[in-house]
């Protein structure tokens, strides 16, 4: 029987991850237990437990999240307690009226799980006073700064190298892909292969996506990292890369889309097809240049030339007249290709 994978990742968190989580738990725990020794600090293990986040921005939001909760929960249970005194039904009543709540101000989810979770805790281990209460609302800081200490002081991760590595993948493919429209333009051919160059074209959309997420989630790791300085520089210049290379995604894809459209054998035989196709060389060489000169490159040993190959704009002669939608569809992709490569555009 194969275990679901709605209750396994598609990959391992970090080690360090574990260890900072254990650490901070056990630290909580500790010192929750020196400044309140008749109780079991409960309250100041989970909010450590749940604070320890891949990054410390996460881990701030997870802190007020955690913390917010638990004062909501611990209040609505100190208040039915004070009212309905102890019977067993009055936590199935806490924990309904925290969802209640929670609804009412429109909490997160987890921020509206913390609140039930906190008032049902709150009367089952304990009592409804507002000593204890108070005392329970402390206990959850302390693990909630505890938490963020952790997760700060044990090498907050820095996610710079997997921006990078999908940036890198995206400018290769993005080339390669121009490089392939190049070839097939000059040369009849099969549907077969039409299609496989519509599938190429297509991969670089999620590519492009990929890329996008990669460097947001690097750009939020450096959210109130200790490290960020050393790293700022390298993700704001991904960042422009790619908003230069995603313009171009999208006419390669165009630019494929209507070569397969508009595609007959005789396509070939124009005189400004042989110009197109090599202006997309030039602009293939140009992107793998720019993500050479990020230093994002997947194959740092492939050096590109480090001169641009784009210069001059195109200039054709007027072509036959079953072709002129397809090469004026060309000319005009490439006209905004040459724009985002060409710093005089």
């Amino acid at each position: 029987m194969r275990i679901p994978a709605a209750i396994r990742a598609s990959q391992r968190s970090p080690l360090l991850q574990v260890v900072k989580s254990a650490a901070a738990t056990i630290a909580a725990w500790l010192v929750a237990g020196w400044v309140f020794p008749s109780q079991l600090p409960v309250f100041a293990a989970i909010a450590a437990l749940l604070v320890v986040q891949p990054s410390v921005n996460q881990s701030l939001s997870k802190a007020l999240e955690r913390s917010i909760g638990v004062i909501a929960g611990v209040v609505i249970a100190m208040g039915l307690g004070l009212l309905l005194g102890s019977p067993s039904w009055i936590v199935l009543l806490a924990i309904v009226v925290a969802m209640l709540v929670a609804w009412i101000f429109r909490a997160s989810p987890g921020t509206g799980n913390q609140v039930a979770i906190s008032a049902m805790l709150v009367l089952a281990l304990g009592s409804s006073s507002p000593e204890y209460a108070f005392a329970r609302i402390i206990e959850t800081l302390i693990g909630v700064a505890i938490g963020i200490v952790v997760n700060a002081l044990i090498v907050p991760p820095v996610l710079v190298a997997p921006a990078r590595h999908h940036l890198g993948l995206l400018g290769a493919e993005l080339a390669a892909s121009l490089d392939r429209l190049a070839d097939a333009l000059p040369n009849p051919q099969p549907p077969a292969r039409m299609q496989e160059l519509m599938l190429e074209a297509r991969l670089l959309r999620p590519m492009k996506d990929a890329a996008d997420a990669a460097i947001a989630a690097g750009e939020e790791s450096l959210t109130l990292n200790p490290r960020r300085s050393t790293h700022r520089a390298d993700l704001r210049e991904m960042r422009a890369l790619l908003e230069r290379l995603s313009p171009i995604v999208t006419q390669v894809i165009g630019m494929t889309r209507a070569y397969a459209d508009h595609y007959d054998d005789s396509i070939g035989e124009e005189p400004a097809v042989i110009a197109i196709a090599e202006q997309l060389r030039r602009a293939g060489h140009d992107v793998r240049l720019a993500v050479q000169i990020a230093d994002v490159a997947p194959e740092p040993e492939t050096l590109t030339s480090a001169i641009p190959a784009l210069t001059a704009p195109l200039v054709i002669r007027p072509p036959s007249s079953q072709h002129w939608i397809l090469i004026g569809s060309l000319m005009e992709d490439l006209r905004r290709i040459r724009g985002e490569l060409v710093d005089d555009e």
